[in-house]
């Protein structure tokens, strides 16, 4: 049994079938960026609201200035808890951040 056979089931039941066709395409795109400092953090959400996955690097923050690096990383979280993102830390020195409609398997 392939999908096409449920999609035929639900079509012969009095269901309308969604086509590929139909469905809006949306285009994602995975943008790398550098964390310089706490004022990127407001750029980074808008990349974010328009719909782009993140891949933030923060190593160079982490060894100039360590504090400005977790007031920045706390406003992330917090965006992302109020816009519904998600948001991941790597042992690499990244942060991956994605829309509401992507979510990272843990």
């Amino acid at each position: 049994m392939g999908i096409l056979d449920i999609f035929k089931k639900k079509e012969e039941e009095g269901m309308v079938e969604i086509s590929p066709e139909e469905e809006e395409k949306r285009q994602v795109t995975i943008r790398i960026e550098n964390l310089t400092g706490f004022v990127d953090v407001e750029r980074i959400a808008k990349l974010l609201k328009e719909g782009n996955i993140v891949l933030l690097n923060t190593k160079e923050l982490q060894k100039k200035d360590l504090g400005e690096f977790q007031n920045s990383v706390r406003k992330l979280q917090r965006m992302c808890s109020q816009f519904r993102w998600d948001i991941v830390g790597t042992e690499d020195g990244y942060l991956v951040l994605t829309p509401n409609f992507a979510k990272i398997a843990r």
